[in-house]
């Protein structure tokens, strides 16, 4: 992945649910994430349940605001994503 944005998208909530309430972000806009963060709460008819980051990275939107239903496969947040570990930074000299 590179640096640009990439959709993250709403996981599937297991037992035949489709969809979720989005209760709380924990992570903000602008936050850092690595690999198992928690991003969101949702609450489905059976519990509540963390979203955890699936990539490093930062977050750059969300695109549901609390008290949204969320259904499976939508877009939930922007994720402007970490190079991978042997990918040259922008930065570093090229020899």
């Amino acid at each position: 992945m590179s640096g640009s944005p990439v959709d993250m998208r709403v996981p599937g909530f297991g037992h035949g649910l489709g969809e979720a309430l989005l209760v709380e972000w924990v992570i903000g806009v602008g936050d850092r994430v690595e690999r198992g963060d928690v991003i969101a709460i949702v609450e489905t008819d059976k519990a509540s349940t963390e979203i955890v980051a699936e990539h490093g990275g930062r977050v750059t939107a969300h695109t549901a605001t609390p008290g949204t239903v969320l259904r499976s496969g939508e877009v939930l947040y922007r994720l402007a994503a970490d190079p991978p570990p042997h990918a040259p930074r922008s930065e570093d000299p090229v020899t």
